[in-house]
């Protein structure tokens, strides 16, 4: 008989600690999970970019050294890029991982190199180590299979070979296939990112991942004594189609590739209308992207020489710091998409509606 009541009372003891076990983990009935302080691992709370010269800072001047030729680095990351201009409660840290003219294999895990440079989805996988990432920001999809900055070359030669269609009549051909065949592509390197993040122990709720597309950089509104080397050469027909059409459909692709993924998306798509590339005639202060620039101390220098027009028709400073300044606002709601569009203030502003492909 002892040894039977001896057994029942270590069986309530047990009972008794597995219960207290469950309550102390899981809390009372109906009270809601425990929440994790956010990301794991040691090290100042960081937003990181990846991407892109969306994201680099092309076109914002005052690139690092190290990124402006050096040892062929020419990733050209400034410290006016959009991540900078970011303004987050908490974020003690902004890294920029983006490399002008990255693709999407580049910034997705692999041995593909851009500029020199190794995958930015692995440098990730080196900062997580000591900082603790809570949002990551991506541009990806120009330079795959729409060539965006190809097709922006081909329209300066149709302006300047007058006998040459308008580059869009050529273009928009293929240019629903292109998108399509990019898609992929960005929702490969999205998943990486995330896979990145996993393996460093980071659960989905740990962080925020947005994929944004890509504002128009000129526009039809151009002034007839600027559509020319003086400022944006391109024919009246190719600056509508890019800025009505192409832009517009490269953002509808990608605001699928961020569904696929399980990213957010941020729209740009219209956010420099009004601000373009030469849509400030004399004042080009209003401008938000640059004019096409050529740096003719390059072309002295073989090695600088292919880069002399690299700026080009990319967001300058105050498009960099308009982007932010959205990107900001998106950052801060749980919206899983949203547009990047002007206010009553003349600034950009994050607005729950975007853009469809046409």
């Amino acid at each position: 008989m002892r040894r039977f009541r001896w057994w029942i009372g270590a069986g309530v003891l047990l009972f008794v600690a597995v219960l207290v076990a469950v309550f102390v983990l899981t809390g009372p009935p109906g009270a809601p999970p425990v929440r994790r302080p956010g990301p794991p691992g040691t090290g100042p709370l960081t937003i990181v970019s990846l991407g892109d010269s969306t994201l680099s800072g092309e076109g914002a001047g005052d690139y690092t050294a190290e990124t402006n030729g050096v040892n062929g680095d020419w990733c050209h990351r400034s410290p006016k890029a959009t991540v900078f201009e970011t303004d987050l409660p908490g974020i003690a840290a902004k890294v920029n991982f983006a490399c002008s003219g990255a693709n999407s294999a580049q910034a997705a895990l692999g041995d593909v190199k851009q500029y020199t440079e190794p995958s930015q989805a692995r440098q990730l996988a080196e900062l997580v180590k000591t900082h603790r990432v809570s949002a990551v920001v991506v541009a990806l999809g120009a330079n795959d299979d729409p060539h965006f900055s190809q097709l922006v070359n081909d329209c300066f030669q149709a302006w300047f070979v007058a006998s040459n269609p308008a580059c869009s009549a050529g273009i928009r051909l293929s240019w629903a296939n292109r998108i399509a065949a990019m898609v992929p592509k960005v929702a490969g390197a999205l998943g990486d990112v995330k896979k990145v993040l996993a393996q460093a122990g980071y659960e989905t709720g740990d962080y925020t991942l947005v994929l944004q597309s890509y504002a128009a950089p000129i526009g039809p509104d151009i002034p007839a004594n600027l559509q020319n080397l003086n400022g944006c050469p391109f024919r009246t027909e190719d600056l509508h189609w890019v800025h009505d059409e192409a832009v517009r459909s490269l953002s509808a692709g990608l605001a699928l590739a961020a569904a696929q993924a399980g990213a957010r998306f941020l729209d740009l798509s219209r956010a420099g209308s009004g601000h373009e590339a030469c849509s400030g005639g004399a004042n080009p202060a209003t401008e938000w992207f640059s004019r096409l620039t050529l740096h003719l101390n390059d072309l002295t220098d073989a090695d600088r020489a292919s880069h002399a027009l690299q700026e080009s028709f990319h967001p300058n400073a105050n498009g960099h710091a308009q982007i932010g300044r959205c990107l900001t606002e998106f950052l801060a709601t749980a919206l899983p998409a949203s547009a990047c569009l002007a206010g009553a203030d003349g600034n950009l502003h994050s607005t729950a509606t975007i853009a469809g492909p046409g």
